[in-house]
């Protein structure tokens, strides 16, 4: 039995074809999936679907993830929220601001294939 089929992991990535990849590979490992591809979209998404675990990227338009993070802390729901932050920065103050806001994790992108970063949600949802 896959314990993985009623867990929900909502993906916030602005990058079309790594959104695509870490989506397309969570399925395969039986998660629900719902995608966002900029932090205003996610956030609505996130506040509607209440996914078990959030992979949310920092650099994104309209909404960067930092910004989703803070408001998604103001919703009920979302003060609890797991997140993943996911980025290609390696910046002290934001991984600092995330820590602050509950984010345990904190990927820098170069640092990690999409193996691991499968395995690292697999691990998370393991922990709830």
């Amino acid at each position: 039995m896959n314990h993985n089929q009623d867990k929900k992991v909502l993906v916030v990535e602005d990058d079309r074809v790594l959104r695509r990849v870490i989506v397309d590979n969570l399925k395969s490992e039986g998660f629900t999936v719902v995608e966002a591809e900029d932090g205003a979209a996610g956030l609505a998404t996130a506040v509607a679907e209440h996914p078990d675990l959030i992979l949310l990227d920092v650099v994104m338009p309209k909404m960067d993830g930092i910004a989703m993070l803070e408001k998604l802390r103001e919703d009920h729901w979302g003060k609890d929220a797991q997140v993943i932050m996911l980025t290609n920065l390696s910046d002290a103050d934001k991984v600092s601001f995330a820590a602050e806001k509950g984010v345990k994790d904190y990927l820098v992108k170069a640092d990690w294939d999409i193996t691991s970063i499968i395995q690292k949600v697999k691990d998370k949802i393991r922990g709830l």
